[in-house]
């Protein structure tokens, strides 16, 4: 072997302790990989559904990146001392030269730690709402949703999101703790109508397609409102009557989950077209303008 390295040596110039180095680092970073591939082959083959497949993945790149600096680290620098030691030469010069990248990593950080979000998670942040498909060191990335699209629905766009953007702007979290939604859908009737009917219409209809929480659901909030300070009366559908300029209106709010708000507001409003079309004693009220002759007032 020293005879090797030292041939080696002589027709690349390169000595020998480093040329050592570079093999092993080498090597390591082999078995690391061939680690890799071997545990993520043996943990997909379970039967599991995709966002842990992701979680596998994910923390496997960072357990084995971590490890492999370590490692590689090690080798070159000889000794954890020299180690601390250059990297906080580096850290400082970092923190003076690259903000914006380590306020990026700070932030990848917060994530891993704090977890105000998890991938699949719907989230408005910076004016931006989307799902949550990906997050790594420097940057989060969502599946657009609403944009140019009136209603909660993908775009198609795919929004790169710097981690910094956490200590900056404020997130919404759709999914935080509970994973449904009020929603609200307002119906203005005339004057003249039967509000009464139209309410018992309206009430219907929620029903019929809001969500029936579960045992498990109502559990969950509940455990939510002990974490939180949330407390709901009631989790079934209300109605709210108001009396504005063109008539009265008629608001029904009720629960829907995070990526059923557009789905269940179509099938409410086309069971209360179907029924207020039906009724004679209920018309749908709207901006409008009476002139009236002198001789009829």
């Amino acid at each position: 072997m020293r005879e090797l390295t030292g041939w080696i040596e002589d027709a690349t110039g390169i000595n020998a302790a480093i040329l050592g180095n570079v093999l092993l680092s080498v090597l390591v970073v082999l078995l690391l990989w061939l680690a890799r591939r071997v545990v993520l082959q043996v943990v997909l083959r379970q039967q599991m559904d995709l966002r842990k497949q992701y979680w596998w993945r994910k923390t496997l790149n960072y357990v084995v990146t971590i490890l492999g600096f370590l490692l590689l680290a090690n080798i070159w620098f000889k000794g954890f001392q020299p180690i601390a030691t250059f990297l906080g030469l580096l850290s400082a010069g970092l923190v003076l030269a690259l903000r914006e990248p380590v306020l990026n990593i700070a932030g990848w950080l917060f994530l891993i730690w704090k977890r105000p979000f998890r991938v699949g998670d719907r989230i408005e942040i910076d004016g931006r709402i989307g799902d949550v498909i990906d997050m790594r060191l420097f940057q989060f990335t969502i599946n657009e949703v609403h944009g140019w699209v009136d209603a909660d629905q993908a775009t198609g766009r795919v929004v790169h999101i710097p981690n910094g953007k956490l200590f900056i702007s404020p997130q919404v979290n759709y999914n935080y703790g509970f994973p449904f939604l009020w929603h609200e859908v307002s119906v203005n009737i005339t004057f003249e109508s039967n509000w009464k009917k139209a309410k018992t219409i309206l009430t219907s209809a929620a029903e019929k397609h809001g969500e029936r929480l579960s045992t498990e659901a109502e559990e969950q909030l509940r455990r939510l409102s002990q974490r939180h300070l949330i407390f709901y009366d009631s989790l079934k559908p209300r109605l709210y009557t108001k009396v504005v300029e063109t008539g009265i209106r008629l608001t029904i709010r009720y629960l829907c989950s995070v990526g059923r708000r557009r789905e269940s507001e179509h099938r409410v409003w086309e069971d209360v077209l179907d029924a207020f079309l039906a009724s004679d004693d209920i018309r749908f009220a709207y901006p409008t303008t009476r002139f009236y002759q002198p001789e009829q007032v």
